[in-house]
């Protein structure tokens, strides 16, 4: 079987300007998602990982990079199948400005009929993040294969293999840096963990303690 670890990029400060990133480009790591990347490359880097890929964004490939760190021998790869929605016309916009329309209402309870104007269907996003995984494992049997990409495209792929309903996988939590596996062969599919962020609570930890003893000694 195939093991994919599907990964989610570390946290930025896009999310401040209250605005609905989608593909927009210049969308880095600031210094705690920094450290989230790091703390997550230092838990992979004892893995036996074959294959490295990422969402062609900045906010993936950085986060990507962070596990390239301790295995210089992978490549990065992009693929664009796992890369974030496509939300067209509201790529960009304000998020408390489209909580207003009607579409956003169906976007959070019933995502199946969701469309994005000059955008995507949820289904489609769906699809597509499903078929590269699929592909990945096809191409790669019996290895471990790496995919950083982005919350809701993984929690589409992980609802589709827990057999859930698209309407429901807003249920499923998938945090900064964490790692969600899958295992796929020929027979049933096998989600063997999902949000696994030890690596990122321990280095809180880390930083509280380094905090409380430069208190100390002040």
């Amino acid at each position: 079987m195939t093991q994919i670890l599907l990964i989610r990029h570390a946290v930025n400060d896009f999310v401040k300007t209250g605005k609905l990133a989608g593909w927009t480009p210049g969308v880095h790591l600031n210094e705690n998602g920094q450290a989230q990347a790091a703390a997550l490359g230092k838990r992979l880097a004892e893995a036996p990982l074959d294959h490295l890929y990422a969402s062609p964004l900045e906010r993936t490939m950085e986060t990507a990079q962070a596990i390239q760190t301790h295995h210089p021998d992978l490549t990065i790869q992009h693929l664009d199948g796992i890369g974030e929605v496509r939300y067209g016309d509201w790529e960009g916009e304000k998020i408390s400005t489209l909580a207003q329309r009607k579409m956003w209402q169906v976007v959070q309870e019933y995502p199946s009929r969701a469309y994005f104007p000059n955008g995507e269907t949820m289904r489609e996003v769906q699809v597509r993040a499903v078929n590269a995984v699929e592909h990945l494992a096809e191409r790669h049997p019996r290895q471990t294969v790496v995919v950083v990409s982005h919350a809701d495209l993984i929690k589409m792929v992980l609802a589709h293999f827990l057999g859930m309903h698209l309407d429901n996988f807003q249920r499923i939590v998938i945090s900064p840096a964490s790692i969600s596996g899958l295992m796929l062969g020929f027979g049933r599919p096998y989600v063997t963990t999902m949000n696994d962020i030890a690596h990122v609570l321990e280095m809180e930890r880390e930083q509280k303690a380094q905090a409380k003893q430069a208190a100390s000694e002040e």
